[in-house]
């Protein structure tokens, strides 16, 4: 079996960060975070080959992960000659694959039990399955109904408040058979939720949902960017790399160098080659990426810092994102929900946020 990673968009919602770091490859702890989504699939012994569907900077994403080599996986990529949109990524990415194929959207990271959604696509001999999961406000989201045999019904885009039928959304994984695709004009930009998905509940086609109540999150905001470190560093969410870390405390990467006078507290992350300076303090849920140097006095705090930024003696970040090769001058501060863009210079005593 094949899997389709679909890894083709912008990442506007991200920008500045992505403006020269594709999404899929923004850093998620010390990873990219396609690398979680590769990790998962590989537990899955039916799948022999990870196709990446590439849009916008592919020559990055392909610097990363290479052949697989390295990760264990055979990868392979189809770069989009131009946007097709998801269903149109689909089936150029899927060419000419017979056999089913596990379809993962790039910007989900979930715990979901691959294995039993293919057990259920088989079982029912379904031509599409789709992963659903629930959420707390219906009205924000595109739902899936389904009915009481858990075939999907009908979709409700971002419905009023009387239109409300159910709270299941769009987990962004499937399991689709290419018989199917001939519904998709070739080399068209197509939406497969707003247009593949509904010719599936028109055609009378087996398309059932397999509805998982597991952690799931998609990480296109900066929010929620933010929220997929704490989850992780909490429990909420068992990943890497606390998966198997007993109890709270920081994490500190083989390399790093943390001064005995400075102070880590509660759960946090500091990758390799980060030096961490005398009376600098790192708060509870930050994350500090490679080779980051922390100056003395300075102060850091439900942040997420990425690799190879200075930040400066007495400067304060905290509930930010600073993106990478950054210089966060001197008694500088960074407020919550600021988004630094990479190789930003922060002049000493400036203040944003």
């Amino acid at each position: 079996m094949k899997a389709i990673l679909l890894a083709g968009g912008f990442g506007t919602r991200l920008r500045p960060l992505t403006l020269d770091t594709p999404k899929p490859i923004v850093p998620v702890f010390d990873r990219p975070l396609l690398r979680y989504q590769i990790e998962q699939l590989k537990q899955l012994p039916e799948i022999d080959e990870i196709i990446l569907s590439l849009n916008y900077q592919p020559k990055a994403i392909k610097e990363v992960f290479g052949n697989g080599s390295e990760i264990g996986i055979r990868i392979h990529y189809m770069v989009e000659p131009s946007p097709l949109g998801t269903g149109g990524a689909v089936k150029f990415a899927a060419g000419n694959v017979k056999d089913t194929i596990l379809v993962f959207n790039g910007d989900v990271l979930t715990n979901t039990d691959l294995r039993e959604v293919i057990e259920l696509h088989r079982s029912r001999a379904a031509k599409a399955t789709i992963v659903l999961t629930p959420v707390d406000n219906p009205s924000a989201y595109g739902l899936v109904e389904t009915d009481k045999f858990g075939n999907v019904h009908r979709f409700l885009e971002k419905p009023s408040g009387d239109q409300i039928t159910c709270n299941t959304i769009n987990a962004g994984i499937y399991i689709l058979e290419p018989v199917t695709f001939d519904r998709i004009p070739d080399r068209t930009n197509w939406s497969i939720e707003r247009k593949y998905f509904p010719s599936l509940v028109e055609n009378g086609d087996t398309f059932v949902a397999y509805i998982d109540h597991g952690y799931w999150i998609d990480i296109g905001t900066p929010e929620k960017y933010l929220q997929v470190h704490r989850d992780i560093m909490t429990g909420t969410c068992q990943s890497y790399p606390f998966r198997d870390v007993p109890g709270d405390g920081p994490h500190i990467a083989p390399t790093a160098t943390v001064s005995s006078n400075a102070k880590l507290e509660g759960t946090c992350f500091v990758a390799d080659q980060v030096k961490v300076d005398a009376e600098a303090t790192i708060g509870s849920y930050s994350v500090i990426g490679t080779a980051v140097r922390v100056g003395s006095g300075a102060v850091i705090d439900g942040a997420v810092v990425w690799p190879k930024t200075t930040i400066g003696a007495n400067a304060t970040v905290r509930g930010a994102i600073v993106g990478r090769n950054v210089t966060v001058g001197d008694h500088a501060v960074i407020g919550p929900r600021a988004v630094i863009g990479n190789n930003s210079v922060i002049s000493p005593y400036s203040r944003i946020g």
